[in-house]
């Protein structure tokens, strides 16, 4: 019986020994939410903007999506150049999709990337080819993805705001569409591996290697990307947003990660089953982190957003009395970040569009996922992705 008292006792101790101090980090980047800046609003551009943008889209087999995103860069104003979506060889139609936009929008063009090198996944490969292949009198060039959603005036107020806010780089978190059960669950909780990482979208994050960045909607002056070779420091990442942002804030400019929910939406993934493969296996970030960090990062999602439901469940069900005193600090504490938690839904709601969902509700019972979302990005950082986007890569695999 004594050393089971021993036993119950020391536990806890541990367990608070590696959750304090997470939770400690957790706390002072939480608390700088109400400084950030405001959400990204919809603007009109002004003469001065006339030409000022060239829009890179990437595609590979995206006819099934990639309607929204024509139509929402078709409604941008004179701000934006051309648009030119640079297809890998796509099978499914995508290029005379774009073909049939171009004949209402001559800003519109389609071109095939190269053959892609070793070296070199996929994404970046088509992005680089197509910064090469921009206008030079551009000042600014802006990587979209197929699957975006963009509502008009997002180019105008986006490059309003890097222009006010002294941006050379600036990227936006959008506005999540989500339509089936699972999702509801699942998405929100690999969100807050996210967001539990880093500083919250709007604030200035000193630290080159702790950028954010989210390649769906990614501005970057011209001059600046071309100063850093495009995107070839970014060729082998699957995470070549981050990658990329961070290298660019190391050679000193100023970098910023900005909350787009009411220029932008996206729909991703189609199911949870798919947000888990495709999704939670970039989510690390290891490609744009030291080992050390990425490590980091293990111990504090682990700490914070892992175990809290599973402490609580385990006291819930193997419910010892009387607590000892460490026992009562640990489900205080467990308690408390189970709270703040289900705090951190009122404040990513906005981020959501849930008008379609089947189970909608099931968003507020996402923290029931966390441990799931927290386990895969533990499979994820351990793992060198074979396939990506209909894609092959390794030793012995055809590019």
């Amino acid at each position: 019986m004594a050393n089971a008292s021993i036993v119950e006792s020391v536990i806890p101790l541990i367990l608070l020994l590696i959750q304090l101090p997470a939770t400690a980090i957790l706390l002072s980047r939480l608390l700088k939410g109400p400084g950030r800046l405001p959400p990204i609003q919809p603007q009109q551009p002004t003469p001065e903007l006339f030409g000022n943008v060239s829009v890179v889209v990437p595609t590979l087999n995206e006819a099934g999506r990639i309607t929204p995103l024509l139509s929402g860069l078709s409604q941008q104003s004179y701000e934006v150049r051309e648009i030119i979506v640079v297809d890998s060889n796509s099978q499914d139609g995508t290029p005379d999709l774009v073909k049939a936009k171009q004949q209402k929008d001559p800003r519109f063009r389609v071109m095939t990337d190269d053959p892609l090198p070793d070296t070199w996944v996929g994404r970046p490969w088509a992005l680089h080819n197509g910064f090469l292949h921009s206008c030079e009198d551009s000042e600014w060039f802006l990587g979209m993805d197929a699957d975006t959603q963009p509502h008009p005036g997002l180019v105008a107020g986006l490059v309003n705001t890097a222009i006010a806010q002294g941006y050379d780089l600036v990227s936006l978190s959008p506005q999540f569409i989500l339509q089936y059960p699972g999702e509801c669950l699942l998405q929100p909780a690999l969100l807050m591996t996210l967001l539990y990482r880093f500083d919250p979208a709007g604030i200035r994050t000193e630290q080159p290697e702790r950028v954010m960045a989210n390649g769906q909607c990614f501005l970057c002056r011209r001059a600046v990307l071309a100063a850093v070779g495009g995107y070839t420091s970014a060729s082998s990442s699957f995470c070549d947003d981050v990658t990329l942002a961070r290298y660019i804030a190391a050679q000193g400019y100023k970098v910023g990660f900005l909350d787009g929910a009411k220029v932008l939406k996206v729909r991703m993934y189609e199911g949870a089953l798919e947000t888990w493969k495709e999704w939670g296996r970039s989510l690390d970030l290891k490609d744009a982190s030291t080992s050390g960090q990425i490590w980091g990062d293990l111990w504090l999602l682990s700490a914070v957003q892992g175990l809290p439901l599973l402490i609580i469940l385990t006291y819930l069900i193997f419910l010892p009395t009387p607590l000892s005193v460490p026992q009562m600090l640990l489900l205080g504490l467990n308690g408390f970040l189970l709270l703040i938690r289900f705090g951190m839904l009122l404040a990513i709601a906005p981020s959501y569009d849930r008008t379609i969902a089947k189970g909608g509700w099931l968003f507020w019972l996402s923290p029931l996922a966390d441990p799931i979302a927290v386990l895969r990005i533990f499979l994820s950082a351990f793992r060198t992705p074979r396939e990506w986007r209909g894609r092959k890569y390794g030793m012995s695999a055809e590019s």
